[in-house]
């Protein structure tokens, strides 16, 4: 393609120049991720089919232009709640359809190779292997690594078949890493998962506070949506907390750039403030909230007691701020007409990750910021079905479908019963989490496991006892591509369907499902996970477990089941799906418009004559809970005196297995780097381009640096896209106590120079 295409628009690459990586783009309201629709021409188009995004948990819907067979053109559909906005991977999702190297075969490890095999000879292996490990050493030597990118069915399937048929609760994957304690927080402030409000609330807020999230160059849908909303009312006020100076940062009104890791005395303070200056209503906390310290109920004079230790003045040296300004922020939150807090993972990959979540819903619910438009604390996801596939089947290890918990007997014996096995087949005891499941596999507790579409070995933290881990346990693969890190280890792979290679629902940040109809039919032998699921239970034996068939039986049965629930999506049938731009639960009939805002008015769950009700606790009483700061285990010395934190950049998704592979978007990320603060290189004599060593307790790895005045002094930064740059190799897997999340975003690390010896 030439610099201009042929609609008189920009070519990819031109673009890609003109934002300096795409990110020039990004911010400019009514005009900034839209451009992108103009720089995607695959050929002439006859057709055009309602889809979803492939990558982040935004949920974007698109429109997919077809020719015959080939995907040649995607646009951001005008009627979905992105309005026709779409980022840069997003439109460039034909491109993704089209790659060469599809894994088409599966294949078996013979001699230290994969090699082809049929179908039925990986099956009865992977059989074989599954059984012998369940007859020996108990269900417990078996495991399920799964995804946030699956579809609802698959997960709902896999998890199905492994806790309520081989009786493990073994079944996790990487949604534990991104936002366990997103869903821990929430269930236990307001009883049940998921955001109370959505997307729309964007739309009415004055205030937004965004804290540990790039919302800029990670959910670029929504951030041109505040932009657009900035634009139309000059009262609105962007805050954003982050170490870095990021392009979100740099937008915002105010930027609070926090030493790593402090962020709990910076929320505490902020309702020190609030309390202090009574920005509250004492009969809305009266009737509506309790407070408790973690193990008991207390009052609201004890709950003021605990934030005297937080006041402005005491924390705002160890925050690297000013007292002034987190009176400033507390006053901005508590004051606007309707506060909306946007965050992900800067605050989920804590060690406080469920304490900090906590925080952000007690300062909502402490100053009335919630139950209006506008007014809420909306968690941010990764994956594009994490919300969906993952938190709402249960597919963790210590969790069931629709917010039950596999320690709770009753919550057990739920499951049990609407799943039609006998009381008691579903194991009392949580199973592994992500961090645990791996230690399982290198101290070979765990004898056979399958993880599908995800690459834990490039995404996990420590990664160097991961990767032992999984040589030593019978690893069966299943992904769209076989050179992936994870599939370097695998002993059978098992190509799979890609995207609208398939069918299946998606459900995103806002609660909203969508459907993903298939398409394109797979190339070569490639499955999808479904159709490799149902085929593995009914070889272990489940057939009549899982006795559907097809992706919308799967379906039909996990509606049915969650009307059992407060999660109730009954409504959405199939032929609804199809025809809407998506649902948001709770949707229990077929003529319910489903849920924009949880837990007041217009819920179908609020009692009538009630305005606000929280229901998920039985009292009808959300939470406010004293959480005090616990400092990381990554504390700063003089052998590492810097922090190394993670992150995304705007062309990338994830670990690149797919983003990576397309030119344009691999041009405009370029290699994996560190970035690093002007100040600080320059006091250790480095240079943009020379190569450092950045070291840890966990390991250390050597790379190219690129000057930026978008990191804070003090912070190192890396992104995790690029298999020849294993950054995980360096970073911490402390987790959070409870979430079991692991702490990517504070690691305490040295930096040096690496000089280079000229050869002679």
């Amino acid at each position: 393609m030439s610099e201009n295409s042929s609609n008189g628009g920009l070519s990819r690459r031109r673009f890609l120049k003109l934002g300096t990586g795409v990110t020039a783009v990004g911010g400019m309201a009514l005009g900034g991720w839209g451009l992108t629709e103009i720089i995607v021409d695959k050929g002439p188009t006859r057709s055009w089919h309602k889809s979803v995004c492939r990558y982040c948990g935004t949920g974007c819907g698109i429109m997919v232009g077809m020719h015959g067979k080939k995907v040649t053109r995607i646009r951001g559909d005008l009627e979905a709640h992105n309005k026709g906005v779409i980022c840069i991977k997003g439109n460039m999702l034909a491109e993704l359809t089209q790659l060469q190297n599809r894994a088409t075969k599966p294949k078996i490890r013979k001699n230290g190779k994969l090699e082809e095999a049929s179908w039925n000879e990986v099956m009865s292996l992977i059989t074989e292997k599954f059984k012998s490990a369940i007859d020996q050493h108990g269900p417990n030597s078996v495991a399920y690594y799964g995804s946030g990118q699956l579809l609802i069915e698959e997960s709902y399937t896999a998890n199905k078949l492994f806790k309520a048929g081989f009786g493990t609760n073994n079944v996790d994957g990487n949604p534990r890493l991104c936002m366990a304690s997103a869903a821990v927080g929430y269930t236990q402030t307001f009883g049940k998962d998921e955001p109370p409000g959505g997307y729309d609330d964007i739309d009415h807020a004055e205030c937004f506070f965004l804290i540990g999230s790039n919302t800029y160059e990670c959910h670029p849908p929504l951030w041109e949506r505040i932009m657009i909303r900035k634009k139309s009312n000059p009262n609105v006020k962007i805050i954003c907390v982050d170490p870095r100076k990021t392009m979100t940062a740099k937008k915002a009104d105010i930027h609070l750039p926090v030493v790593p890791g402090t962020d709990m005395l910076l929320l505490n303070a902020m309702a020190y403030e609030i309390v202090r200056n009574e920005w509250y209503d004492p009969e809305f906390l009266v009737e509506h909230i309790k407070f408790s310290d973690g193990k008991r109920t207390v009052t609201f004079e004890d709950y003021a007691k605990f934030l005297e230790d937080y006041t402005p003045q005491k924390v705002a040296g160890t925050l690297g701020l000013t007292p002034r300004q987190i009176e400033e922020v507390a006053y901005e939150f508590a004051s606007s007409k309707a506060t909306l807090s946007m965050w992900t993972m800067g605050i989920n990959q804590r060690s406080q990750g469920v304490f900090l979540n906590n925080t952000l819903n007690s300062l909502h619910l402490l100053s009335q910021q919630i139950c209006r438009p506008g007014a809420s604390p909306l968690s941010l996801t990764g994956q594009s079905n994490a919300c969906g596939g993952v938190r709402d089947t249960g597919s963790l290890s210590h969790i069931l479908p629709n917010g039950r918990l596999v320690a709770n007997e009753k919550h057990r014996n739920e499951v049990e019963e609407l799943w039609g096995v006998p009381k008691g087949t579903i194991a009392p005891k949580p199973g592994l989490d992500a961090v645990n499941l791996f230690r399982a596999m290198n101290d070979e507790r765990v004898k056979a496991a399958i993880i599908m579409c995800t690459n834990p070995a490039q995404s996990m933290p420590n990664l160097k006892p991961v990767k032992e881990g999984l040589d030593k346990c019978f690893l069966v693969v299943a992904d769209v591509f076989e050179d992936t890190e994870t599939a370097k280890h695998a002993d059978v792979f098992l190509p799979a369907a890609l995207w609208i290679e398939k069918e299946g629902v998606y459900g995103q940040s806002e609660r909203r499902y969508q459907l993903i109809e298939k398409l394109l039919d797979p190339p070569g032998e490639a499955k999808s996970d479904f159709d490799i699921l149902v085929d593995f239970a009914n070889r272990m034996g489940y057939g009549n477990l899982i006795a559907y068939k097809t992706p919308e039986e799967a379906w039909d049965e996990y509606r049915k089941f969650s009307a059992a629930s407060y999660y109730n999506f009954e409504g959405m049938t199939r032929a609804r799906l199809r025809k809407e731009r998506g649902l948001q639960w709770p949707c229990p009939t077929e003529d319910h418009p489903g849920t924009e805002r949880r837990y007041m008015k217009g819920d179908p769950f609020v009692k009538a004559g009630k305005d606000i009700q929280f229901y998920g606790k039985p009292d009808d009483k959300a939470i406010i809970f004293l959480r005090p700061y616990i400092p990381s285990n990554e504390q700063l010395s003089e052998s590492s005196p810097m922090h190394l934190t993670t992150g995304r950049v705007v062309e990338q998704w994830h670990t690149g297995t797919m983003t990576d592979k397309i030119p344009s978007l691999s041009k405009g990320s370029g290699p994996g780097v560190f970035y690093l603060n002007p100040q600080d290189a320059q006091n250790m004599g480095i240079k943009d381009g020379d190569k450092i060593e950045v070291s840890s307790r966990y390991g250390s790895i050597i790379a190219k640096v690129k000057i930026s005045d978008h990191e804070t002094k003090g912070v190192v930064f890396a992104s995790f896209y690029d298999p020849k740059f294993l950054v995980n190799e360096v970073v911490a897997d402390n987790f959070d106590p409870v979430s079991k999340e692991p702490e990517y975003k504070v690691t305490a690390v040295s930096v040096k120079k690496v000089v280079e010896v000229e050869k002679l």
